[in-house]
This record gives structure tokens, C-alpha cells and sequence, in this order.
């Protein structure tokens, strides 16, 4: 969770992994993912929820269980009544690093330097907080120049 310090600034909030792990019956897990999201939602009350779209994964079992993970990170953001925001891989890497095709380490790096702090977590954690800092700088951009940018974005994958 990030938000505007004013001017460019912006200020680190709060930031964890949810540790559901990978034993026991999948809705059993999604049940925990949601509860845990429901929590930090109720604790912190964000306006906007910025949450990344489903990539390519390596094979379809992956792919379906990050689908269902979604849409559980999707049904807590509406319904603690936040808008959600959703941005390609592409997009909240440019946003973070100025390129798109930036790894998961560069990400890391510059979500500790835009917001003071050293991340020692998992990379999920740097990938939150990246996808946050996203949503917190298209936020910023009004609605049709932020249109004109993602499309000017997606041109240049």
C-alpha cells in the first residue's frame, strides 16, 4: 500500500505476503487468500486497488490457479468498495523502471528507492508494491491522457 505524498513524492504505507501455501484443497486456500485480503482492505480502506493482469503462465495448471487467485483479489476490492485498477506486467514495469521488459530484480530495486525502504520479502511483495506505485501514478493522470499513454504503452512492447 502506497500513497500520494504530494508533487511526485509518494509514501510507503504498508506491504506484506499472504502466506497461504501450497498444502490442502484449493478453495480451502482461496477462502484464506480472501480473508487475508479483506483484512488489510478493512485495516487500510484504499480508494484504488491497482492489481495485475493475468500474464502467459508456463503451463495452463499455473495460469488457472493465478486466475482463480485473481479473481478472489478482485472480489475483495469490490467488496471493500474500492475501485480496482488493472495494468499489464508491461505497463507497471515501465511505470516503475521506464521499461517494460525490466526484471523481476530492477523492479525490486526501484520499488526501494521510489519508497525509502528495503523490501525483504518474497518478490510477490515488490511485485505488489510496484503494481501499487502504478496505480498511484496513473491515478494522478486524467482518465482520457491516461488512455492515449497505455495505448502509446502497449505500442511500444
Amino acid at each position: 500500500m502506497v500513497e500520494d505524498a504530494g508533487g511526485a513524492r509518494m509514501r510507503h504505507v504498508d506491504h506484506g505476503v499472504l502466506a497461504i501455501g501450497e498444502d490442502g484443497p484449493v478453495e480451502v486456500r482461496l477462502a484464506a487468500l480472501h480473508a487475508g485480503l479483506l483484512q488489510a482492505l478493512d485495516r487500510h480502506r484504499p480508494q484504488i486497488v491497482a492489481i495485475e493482469e493475468v500474464f502467459h503462465a508456463r503451463n495452463s495448471r499455473s495460469a488457472l490457479v493465478l486466475g482463480q487467485a485473481r479473481g478472489v483479489a478482485l472480489l475483495a476490492a469490490a467488496q471493500a468498495g474500492a475501485q480496482v485498477r488493472s495494468f499489464a506486467p508491461s505497463i507497471i514495469k515501465k511505470a516503475v523502471t521506464g521499461t517494460g521488459r525490466a526484471e523481476k530484480e530492477q523492479v525490486g530495486r526501484m520499488v526501494s528507492v521510489l519508497l525509502g525502504i528495503a523490501v525483504r520479502e518474497r518478490m510477490d511483495a515488490t511485485d505488489a508494491l510496484a503494481a501499487a506505485i502504478c496505480g498511484l501514478l496513473r491515478a494522478r493522470v486524467p482518465a482520457a491522457e491516461s488512455a492515449a499513454l497505455g495505448r502509446s504503452l502497449r505500442g511500444r512492447r
